[in-house]
C-alpha cells in the first residue's frame, strides 16, 4: 500500500508489531455547528479542512445526542486524505460516552443495558469513556468502574496543562484494567486542534481502526496546553455549552 501524505511519520511506537507506513493521525472526539447542545462555531467541512492541513487520517465526529452520519460530507474529506468516522456523545445517566462506528441507533441508547445490547448485535463499534476523571457532571468516575465491561478504550483529553491534568486517573485506571487509551481533543474550537491525537496502526478504514484500538494497537501523542491557553479554550467550551442551552429554550 502506497504511503499517504495523511499518515502520521513513523514516532519511535514501541510495540513491535506497528507497521510504520499504516499509522495513521486519529482523533475520535469533536464537534461541529450541527451540535444540538452546544453552541460551536466551525462548520464540518471548516474541521476537514483543519484536519487535513494537520495531516489527520481520520477524524470521528461525535456531536452531543445526535448521531453523525459522514455520508453528506465523506467525498469532500477523501479527496483531501481524510476519513471520517460515524459518531455520537452520547449522555446516559448524565455521563457522556463516544460510541464511535455504530449505526445511527445508537441515538437511541438510554442505560448501560441498552448500551451492552448495542455491542452485541454491531461489535466492530467502539465505546470510549472521555474525560472519565475531569471534575464535571458529565464525566463517569465512579461509573466506569461499574461499568468497565462496556468501555473499550479510555481518553486522554486535550485540555490539560503540566501543573493540573485530570488525565492522570484515567491513564491509571486503563492500565490496572487492560483497556487502550486514545488521545482526543474533545474539540469545540478550531483551534484546540492538534495537541492531543492518537497514532493507530491501522489502514484507513473504521472497522480496521476500531479493531486496532481495542486491540491495543494505538498509542497517545499529547503535549499541555499552556495555563492561559488552556484557560481560553475551557472558557470558550462553558460559553458555547450556555449559549447552546440558551438556543434550545428559546427553540433556535
Amino acid at each position: 500500500m502506497s504511503s499517504s501524505p495523511h499518515r502520521a511519520a513513523f514516532l519511535g511506537l514501541s510495540n513491535p508489531g506497528y507497521h510504520k507506513d499504516l499509522v495513521l493521525k486519529v482523533d475520535l472526539h469533536a464537534h461541529t455547528a450541527q451540535d444540538p447542545c452546544d453552541y460551536v462555531p466551525h462548520s464540518t467541512r471548516a474541521l476537514i479542512d483543519r484536519a487535513s492541513a494537520l495531516g489527520f487520517g481520520a477524524l470521528a465526529i461525535t456531536l452531543h445526542n445526535r448521531h453523525y452520519d459522514p455520508a453528506p460530507d465523506q467525498e469532500y474529506a477523501q479527496s483531501r486524505g481524510l476519513l471520517l468516522i460515524r459518531g455520537i456523545e452520547q449522555t446516559i445517566h448524565g455521563r457522556h460516552i463516544l460510541l464511535i462506528n455504530f449505526p445511527a441507533e445508537a441515538a437511541a441508547v438510554r442505560s448501560f443495558d441498552d448500551l451492552r445490547a448495542l455491542k452485541q448485535r454491531h461489535p466492530r463499534g467502539l465505546v470510549v469513556a472521555p474525560h472519565a476523571f475531569y471534575p464535571i457532571g458529565s464525566a463517569m468516575r465512579a461509573d466506569i468502574e461499574r461499568h468497565a465491561d462496556v468501555v473499550d478504550a479510555v481518553e486522554v483529553n486535550s485540555v490539560f496543562t503540566s501543573w493540573l491534568n485530570f488525565n492522570t486517573r484515567a491513564v491509571e485506571w486503563a492500565r490496572a484494567h487492560g483497556k487502550p487509551i486514545v488521545g482526543n481533543t474533545d474539540l469545540h474550537l478550531l483551534a484546540q486542534l492538534g495537541s492531543t491525537y492518537s497514532l493507530v496502526d491501522a489502514p484507513p478504514d473504521a472497522d480496521a481502526i476500531c479493531e486496532a484500538i481495542r486491540a491495543g494497537r494505538v498509542e497517545v501523542r499529547s503535549r499541555a496546553l499552556p495555563t492561559i491557553r488552556a484557560a481560553a479554550f475551557f472558557a470558550g467550551m462553558v460559553l458555547g455549552g450556555v449559549i447552546g442551552q440558551i438556543r434550545t429554550r428559546i427553540g433556535k
